[in-house]
Order: structure tokens, then C-alpha cells, then sequence
């Protein structure tokens, strides 16, 4: 069994330790809100007083982190990630980042004498608990083959992508298409409602028509009531969608739909909805449509 460390315990991060932890691995957990991780702590994992000290207790360290500026604060400084890391060891980074900035922390890292993975993961909390969460990563083949048993209990597929920042690329290229057809898929329901169709039975007909993705399948319902959490909030998603539409201006790649989606999102905070799954989309454009209550 591993001795691992786990940095960003909030509702993947948390779950991924609830993994390891039934795995039989030790793992040494950091989070700012201590007490959102007693039931971790519970179950028997490690309290780390900060991120230092996590990377310190572990062979291998995983972080998972809002956005590319938790990811610099959890690694850098005194008390980061990076200064508790020694010869041989592991960092994962399972946040979605900038690709460049994944690079700059991997390069701080391998001056440790350590290596770093991007492993950014496809799913929601669902499949993760359900044990169907895929992951791609970047860096060396190596570190890839040393941490591959570790990653395949978090998700049992699991694909090397190329080197260190492309990994992150390809979260980033995935995750435009979920906010793009969650709009689609909404304008598909509100047209025919508008024409006088029930929502349910719109919603039943498009989740067994030929569009329903496996994402559609378990959002669609969502437009009939929202979850009471928030499974990947407005404000995650467009900060997915903006660091697209900027990989797309590096390498000259027009994103329209990932623009127009964008702007919904914006739509959606405007109208004080940004802390709810962004298949709030539906709602936000039902206002539009005149619907007073979504």
C-alpha cells in the first residue's frame, strides 16, 4: 500500500480520497476548511497542516484545486507543495489550469528531484462514485507507469496523453463540449415546450433520441429540478470555457459555439445564478424566452 498525499478536499478531491482510503492506502489529507474533512479524517485519513506537509508524509502527492491560481498557492511558498518534495517523489495536479502554468509548477518540481503529472479526470461526482471516472495525464512515461496503479483506483480508465501541460490541454478541449450541449440541448426543450410540447415529455424524447450523450443523459434531468448541490457550478464552467477560448487564440483555432456558450454563462451570473450547476443554463435562456421562472 501507497503512502499518499491529497491536497483540495472538496467534492472530487474528497471523494477521490474516499477511494483510496476503501483501497487500503494511507493517505495524509490538507484542506483551508479543516472541518469540511472530518468525515475523511473519520474514515481514517492523515491530517497535513498544510500542503508542506502533505507532499513531506507522501511517496505521492495529488492536488485538486479550483483554478490555475489555487494551484500556484498550494505549491509555492514556504508552506506549498513544492517545498515538502525530495528526491524521487510524485506530484499529480488533477485540477484544470492553464496548460502553461501546469508547465512552469512541473519545472519547479523536477528541480526538487521530483516529477509531476497532469492527470485531469472526465466525469462528474456520480461517475466517480460509480468507479467510471477516466483520466488523462501528462509527463514522462516513467512517472506515468509508477503512479498508474494509484490513478486506475480513482478511475479505471486511464490514458497517457503526451508531455507534462498536455493532459491539461485535453481536459480543456473536452470540457467546451459539455457547456455546448447542455445550450443546445436546452434549446431543444424550450422550443418544443414553446410549441406547446410538456418538458417531461421533451425531456424523455431527447435523452432517447440519438443526441443524448452520456453527459446529456445524467443533465438533461436537471432541467426538471436542479440538484441541491451544485455538481460543477457556472463559475467552474466558464472558467473551463475562457481558459479554451484562450489555448484557441494561441494556436489560432476558432471556437464560436465555446464563445456563444460563454456569454450564456455570463447571462446566467448576471442573473445571480452563478453558484448553481451549469445546467442552469436552461433557465437562463428560458428568461430570455420570457419564462418568468425559468
Amino acid at each position: 500500500m501507497a503512502s499518499l498525499g491529497f491536497v483540495g478536499l472538496g467534492v472530487m478531491g474528497s471523494r477521490m480520497v474516499q477511494r483510496l482510503l476503501d483501497a487500503g492506502h494511507q493517505v495524509t489529507g490538507y484542506n483551508r476548511t479543516r472541518a469540511k474533512a472530518q468525515w475523511l479524517l473519520d474514515a481514517g485519513m492523515k491530517w497535513g497542516a498544510t500542503p508542506r506537509a502533505v507532499a513531506e508524509a507522501a511517496e505521492i502527492t495529488f492536488s485538486m484545486v479550483t483554478n490555475t491560481e489555487a494551484l500556484i498557492a498550494v505549491t509555492g511558498g514556504d508552506d506549498g507543495v513544492i517545498a515538502g518534495l525530495g528526491s524521487d517523489k510524485i506530484y499529480v495536479d488533477m485540477s484544470t489550469v492553464s496548460p502553461a502554468a501546469s508547465r512552469a509548477v512541473a519545472q519547479q518540481v523536477k528541480a526538487k528531484g521530483s516529477e509531476m503529472l497532469d492527470a485531469p479526470v472526465s466525469g462528474s461526482v456520480i461517475t466517480l462514485e460509480e468507479g467510471k471516472l477516466s483520466i488523462m495525464v501528462g509527463g514522462d512515461d516513467a512517472t506515468f507507469e509508477k503512479a498508474l496503479p494509484i490513478l486506475q483506483v480513482i478511475g479505471p480508465k486511464v490514458t497517457h496523453v503526451g508531455a507534462n501541460g498536455l493532459a491539461v490541454s485535453m481536459k480543456i478541449a473536452t470540457n467546451l463540449s459539455l457547456a455546448v450541449q447542455m445550450l443546445a440541448f436546452s434549446e431543444g426543450i424550450l422550443l418544443a415546450e414553446k410549441s406547446g410540447i410538456a418538458r417531461e415529455t421533451a425531456v424523455e424524447v431527447l435523452l432517447n433520441s440519438v443526441i443524448a450523450s452520456p453527459m446529456v443523459k445524467y443533465r438533461g434531468p436537471f432541467v426538471l429540478k436542479m440538484p441541491d448541490q451544485a455538481w460543477f457550478d457556472v463559475n467552474m464552467m466558464q472558467k473551463d470555457l475562457l481558459l479554451a477560448l484562450e489555448l484557441g487564440r494561441q494556436h489560432d483555432v476558432p471556437l464560436p459555439t465555446t464563445a456563444i456558450t460563454n456569454e450564456m454563462l455570463t447571462t446566467a451570473r448576471g442573473m445571480g445564478l452563478a453558484e448553481k450547476d451549469f445546467s442552469i443554463l436552461f433557465e437562463a435562456l428560458a428568461r430570455m424566452a420570457g419564462n418568468k421562472n425559468g
